[in-house]
């Protein structure tokens, strides 16, 4: 696959399977193509080059309603100007499945219900969306996804607003969430200790092209983050945690 922004090659021979039920994470630094992919992925743009497959079929050929019944997308930013109720952004998740002149059905409703409870939300249902915090909108997003009853779920960025104890509460409900109903779940970052701990697999970008593939112990290796990330670092075990994570030593960049 590849993709540009007026002449300027953002994505170059992308070659890539999504295995189903899988935690994918797509790495790399700023500036590396890793959003555009995720938007190719969605359909939000057209690869200028080779395609895009979801169950087999060119997704040029799909129409959005139909792909937004097969993936959702949790974006980089959860700020939302308008006064919507919980309820109200759940439920959106639901407008794939909806005519113009449709109400919400029985099953919708219960849909909408079963994401606000497995996403913990359920107690917020009327509580406006814009006097909630940064992690509590995350959750309400999450839920919305889920309410999209998909098959793939795009993460942009999922952490990169969130303080600590939020980062962790958003992924631990992501990575429960994929390993009881076997969603596939693709996560952008550029957080070498947040993949190693939460993805099966991880797609290494690098000069926008996939520099490295395959599990997290293969793609991050010292070798790959010095070249991509400028970094001594190492993949290490925690015990403590029973997960991998990335210890950072120093950055390679000189004053």
């Amino acid at each position: 696959m590849k993709y540009l922004y007026d002449k300027h090659i953002v994505l170059d021979g992308v070659d890539l399977k999504i295995k189903e039920g899988e935690i994918l994470g797509i790495l790399g630094p700023n500036g590396c193509g890793k959003t555009t992919l995720l938007r190719n992925l969605n359909k939000n743009l057209s690869p200028k080059g080779g395609c895009i497959l979801l169950n087999d079929m060119d997704m040029k050929d799909i129409q959005k309603k139909d792909v937004a019944k097969e993936i959702a997308v949790v974006p980089q930013t959860n700020e939302i100007n308008f006064s919507f109720t919980v309820r109200d952004i759940v439920s959106m998740g639901r407008m794939p499945f909806q005519s113009m002149m449709g109400g919400e059905s029985r099953e919708d409703k219960a849909i909408i219900d079963s994401a606000m409870e497995r996403t913990g939300v359920m107690k917020f249902a009327d509580r406006h969306i814009n006097t909630m915090s940064g992690g509590e909108r995350q959750r309400v997003i999450i839920a919305r996804a889920i309410a999209q009853t998909p098959k793939i779920i795009l993460m942009d960025e999922p952490t990169l607003h969130l303080d600590i104890s939020m980062q962790f509460d958003a992924l631990n409900l992501v990575y429960k969430l994929s390993r009881e109903q076997g969603l596939t779940v693709v996560i952008v970052s550029h957080d070498l200790g947040m993949v190693a701990r939460y993805c099966d697999r991880i797609i290494m970008l690098h000069d926008h092209k996939v520099y490295a593939v395959g599990t997290p112990h293969e793609v991050l290796t010292p070798d790959n983050m010095r070249v991509v990330f400028n970094v001594d670092a190492e993949l290490v075990f925690d015990e403590k945690i029973g997960k991998h994570t990335v210890m950072l030593h120093d950055s390679l960049n000189t004053i």
